[in-house]
Protein backbone atom coordinates (compact mmCIF):
# COMPACT_ATOMS: atom_id res chain seq x y z
CA UNK A 1 0.00 0.00 0.00
CA UNK A 2 1.60 3.86 -1.18
CA UNK A 3 1.56 6.16 1.84
CA UNK A 4 -0.88 8.11 1.95
CA UNK A 5 1.55 11.03 2.40
CA UNK A 6 3.51 10.34 -0.35
CA UNK A 7 0.45 9.62 -2.55
CA UNK A 8 -0.91 12.80 -1.97
CA UNK A 9 2.70 15.08 -2.73
CA UNK A 10 2.92 13.05 -6.13
CA UNK A 11 -0.56 14.03 -7.30
CA UNK A 12 0.00 18.17 -6.05
CA UNK A 13 3.61 17.46 -7.60
CA UNK A 14 1.19 16.20 -10.84
CA UNK A 15 -1.59 19.38 -10.34
CA UNK A 16 1.22 22.25 -9.82
CA UNK A 17 3.87 21.14 -12.63
CA UNK A 18 6.21 21.53 -10.67
CA UNK A 19 8.31 20.78 -7.21
CA UNK A 20 8.60 24.14 -5.92
CA UNK A 21 4.44 24.85 -6.50
CA UNK A 22 3.48 21.39 -4.99
CA UNK A 23 5.47 23.39 -2.14
CA UNK A 24 4.09 26.23 -1.98
CA UNK A 25 0.36 24.49 -2.42
CA UNK A 26 1.01 21.59 0.43
CA UNK A 27 3.23 24.25 2.94
CA UNK A 28 6.02 22.57 3.00
CA UNK A 29 9.66 22.88 1.56
CA UNK A 30 11.04 22.01 -1.79
CA UNK A 31 13.33 19.29 -0.56
CA UNK A 32 10.52 17.39 1.18
CA UNK A 33 8.80 17.17 -1.46
CA UNK A 34 11.73 16.24 -3.38
CA UNK A 35 12.44 13.38 -1.03
CA UNK A 36 8.63 12.56 -0.82
CA UNK A 37 8.61 11.65 -4.56
CA UNK A 38 12.55 9.62 -4.35
CA UNK A 39 10.62 7.43 -1.28
CA UNK A 40 7.71 7.09 -3.62
CA UNK A 41 9.90 6.40 -6.32
CA UNK A 42 11.83 3.90 -4.63
CA UNK A 43 9.01 2.40 -2.85
CA UNK A 44 7.21 1.44 -6.20
CA UNK A 45 10.28 0.45 -8.11
CA UNK A 46 10.56 3.07 -11.22
CA UNK A 47 10.79 6.93 -11.80
CA UNK A 48 7.60 9.06 -12.14
CA UNK A 49 8.55 11.93 -13.63
CA UNK A 50 11.31 13.18 -16.48
CA UNK A 51 13.62 16.03 -14.97
CA UNK A 52 14.78 18.03 -17.54
CA UNK A 53 15.63 21.76 -18.21
CA UNK A 54 12.20 22.40 -19.08
CA UNK A 55 10.35 21.37 -15.67
CA UNK A 56 9.39 17.48 -14.84
CA UNK A 57 7.13 15.35 -16.95
CA UNK A 58 5.50 12.35 -15.89
CA UNK A 59 6.88 8.87 -17.24
CA UNK A 60 4.18 6.33 -18.29
CA UNK A 61 4.41 4.96 -14.71
CA UNK A 62 3.53 8.37 -13.76
CA UNK A 63 0.79 8.73 -16.20
CA UNK A 64 -0.41 5.16 -14.76
CA UNK A 65 -0.24 5.93 -11.02
CA UNK A 66 -1.64 9.60 -11.52
CA UNK A 67 -4.61 8.19 -13.82
CA UNK A 68 -5.54 5.48 -10.71
CA UNK A 69 -5.21 7.93 -7.77
CA UNK A 70 -7.97 10.32 -9.25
Amino acid sequence: MIDPRLLRTFLAVCREGSISGAARRLNISQPSVSVAIGQLEHALGGSLFDRGRRGIVLTAAGTALFERSV
